[in-house]
C-alpha cells in the first residue's frame, strides 16, 4: 500500500514543478513582450548619432540565430538520451548546448564591439538605449540558461538522472527553448523588419 502512495507523491511533485516552470515562462513571455514592444515604439526616434540601418548588418545575427537553433536541437537530443537511459550521451549533448550558448555570447560580444566602434552605444541615442536593453536582457537570460544547464550536467555526472527521473533536464530544456524562441522574435523585430543590408 505504501508504494502507490510514494508514486502518487512523486507524480504530484512532478506536476507541480512542471506547472511552476510554465508559469515562470509565461511571466517571462509577458516581460519580453513589453521589452520588445518598447523597442518597436522607440527604435525610430533616434535624434543623434549614426543611422542604425547604416551600422547593423544581418550576417552575424543570422549566424547567431543558426547557433541557437542548433543548440535547441542538442537540448532535445539530451532529453531523448536520458529518456532512453543513456546518461553519457545526455550530458555530452548538454555540454554541446552550453558550448553553442557560449558561441552565441561570443558573437554577440563581437557585434557589440562593432557597434561601439561605429558610435552606437546605450547613451548614443534612443535606438541605442532600446537596442542594448532588448538584446542585453536576452544575453543575460542566455547566461542564466548556461549556468542552469551546467548545474544539470554536474548532477548528471553524479548519476542523478535516469530514464524514470529526468524532470530537471526537461525543465532546463523548456527554459532553453524559451530563450531561443525569444531570440527568434528579437531577430525578426530588430534586424529583419528594417530590411538591413546583408554584409
Amino acid at each position: 500500500m505504501s508504494a502507490p502512495a510514494s508514486h502518487d507523491t512523486y507524480v504530484m511533485e512532478h506536476d507541480h514543478r512542471k506547472l511552476g516552470i510554465w508559469i515562470f515562462l509565461a511571466s517571462e513571455v509577458m516581460f519580453f513582450g513589453a521589452v520588445i514592444a518598447t523597442f518597436v515604439v522607440f527604435r525610430g526616434r533616434s535624434t543623434s548619432g549614426p543611422d542604425p540601418r547604416e551600422v547593423l548588418t544581418l550576417l552575424v545575427p543570422t549566424i547567431m540565430t543558426l547557433v541557437l537553433l542548433t543548440s535547441s536541437v542538442t537540448m532535445v537530443m539530451a532529453l531523448q538520451a536520458i529518456q532512453g537511459g543513456n546518461r553519457t550521451r545526455m550530458w555530452q549533448y548538454l555540454v554541446a548546448t552550453c558550448i553553442l550558448g557560449l558561441v552565441f555570447l561570443g558573437l554577440k560580444a563581437t557585434e557589440y564591439t562593432h557597434l561601439f566602434s561605429d558610435g552606437i552605444t546605450p547613451s548614443a541615442n534612443i535606438f541605442g538605449s532600446v537596442y542594448f536593453l532588448t538584446t542585453g536582457l536576452h544575453a543575460a537570460h542566455v547566461i542564466v540558461g548556461i549556468i542552469w544547464i551546467l548545474a544539470v550536467v554536474a548532477k548528471a555526472l553524479r548519476g542523478g538522472f535516469s530514464a524514470e527521473n529526468y524532470l530537471p533536464v526537461e525543465m532546463a530544456g523548456l527554459y532553453w527553448h524559451f530563450v531561443d524562441l525569444i531570440w527568434v522574435a528579437i531577430f525578426m523585430v530588430v534586424y529583419l523588419t528594417d530590411q538591413l543590408k546583408f554584409m
